[in-house]
Order: C-alpha cells, then sequence, then structure tokens
C-alpha cells in the first residue's frame, strides 16, 4: 500500500510538471495565462471528483483500503487548487488587491469560485489525524461535508466561466450527480428508517 501511495503522489503530480513545461515552452497558445489558469482549475475540479468517487467504488467493491487514497486525493484537489487562485492572483491580476475585490464583488463566478477556495482552507488543515483526533471524529465528518458544497460550488463556476459551449462543465456537472446520487439515497433512507 505505500509503494502505491508513492506512485499515486507521483502521478498526481504529472498534470502541474506537463503544464509547467507547457508554459516555458509556448505550448499552451495565444492566451497561456488563461490556458494555465483553466488547466489547473480543472485538475482541481478533476481531483475533486476523484476524491468523490472513493466511497461509491469502496461500496461496489468492498475494497475498504481504497479510504486510504481519499487524503491524499483531497490534498492534491487543494494544491491545484491553490495554483488556480495563485495564478488568477497573480498572473491574471497582478496582486492588485483593489481589483481583485472589484471582480469578486462584481463577477458572480469568480465570487462563487474565492468561496469554493476559501471553504478549501479548513479541509486542507483539518486533513491530518492529530486534527481528527483534535475535533472528534463527528465534528471533523461534518466540517468535511463541506466537500459538498465545494463540489456544486466549483461545478457552477465553471459553468458560468464557460461563455459558449457549455457541453464540457455540463459534463462535469452530470458526473456529480452521479457521484452524489448514492449519498443522497443512502441519507435518505437512513432517515426513513429512523421514522
Amino acid at each position: 500500500m505505500p509503494k502505491i501511495k508513492k506512485l499515486l503522489f507521483v502521478v498526481c503530480l504529472i498534470p502541474a510538471i506537463w503544464l509547467t513545461f507547457a508554459l516555458f515552452t509556448d505550448q499552451l497558445g495565444a492566451n497561456p495565462v488563461e490556458a494555465v489558469t483553466r488547466q489547473t482549475g480543472l485538475w482541481a475540479l478533476r481531483f475533486l471528483w476523484l476524491t468523490l468517487l472513493i466511497t461509491p467504488l469502496r461500496w461496489m467493491t468492498g475494497w475498504n483500503d481504497l479510504i486510504k487514497f481519499r487524503r491524499l486525493l483531497g490534498l492534491y484537489v487543494f494544491f491545484y487548487a491553490v495554483l488556480h487562485m495563485l495564478l488568477y492572483l497573480g498572473l491574471d491580476q497582478s496582486f492588485a488587491v483593489g481589483e481583485i475585490i472589484n471582480d469578486i464583488i462584481k463577477r458572480p463566478f469568480i465570487t462563487i469560485g474565492f468561496f469554493s477556495f476559501i471553504a478549501l482552507i479548513p479541509l486542507a488543515i483539518t486533513s491530518n489525524n492529530a486534527m481528527v483526533k483534535r475535533l472528534g471524529g463527528r465534528r471533523w465528518k461534518k466540517l468535511h461535508r463541506l466537500t459538498y458544497v465545494i463540489a456544486i460550488a466549483s461545478s457552477i463556476h465553471f459553468y458560468m466561466l464557460v461563455k459558449l459551449d457549455k457541453t464540457e462543465p455540463l459534463i462535469y456537472i452530470a458526473l456529480l450527480v452521479i457521484l452524489l446520487a448514492p449519498r443522497v439515497y443512502g441519507y435518505a433512507k437512513s432517515i426513513a428508517l429512523k421514522r
């Protein structure tokens, strides 16, 4: 299992390595800043979907060791979200605080994206075993349900960002519905059994 985790760690870094190489070798088209910013956002979304996939896969396969990969994937969500945010703040906005605040207020998709990023921070901070013990299992689980809110908000952010062909964001939304459906069903079933 440790070997698989190490391999997964390296594999998850490949998109960042490729994007860095592509940026510095002029392979990202006419607007490389927009391309690399969008791609890091997409990779954050992909890793978030992979994180959400762990639980249904575990239910379907009975392979409980899959849960050991969820934290690593979750931290990669944060890693790519940080890159996405830094590229937006630095390359797009030149760290001009006034412009950034104005952008967050005036452009709803930026507002939603900013909210999603801020909501990721407590999840990343509390992703270690020490914080699970400190918060207690129940409180930790409650906090980490923010993942679902972040996933929905990120989908909306992506949908609003795309101006013309909405096919790709709609695919991500459809995948999210599929990923959340078993959880909603399980939750509804547990409520029904309590009555």
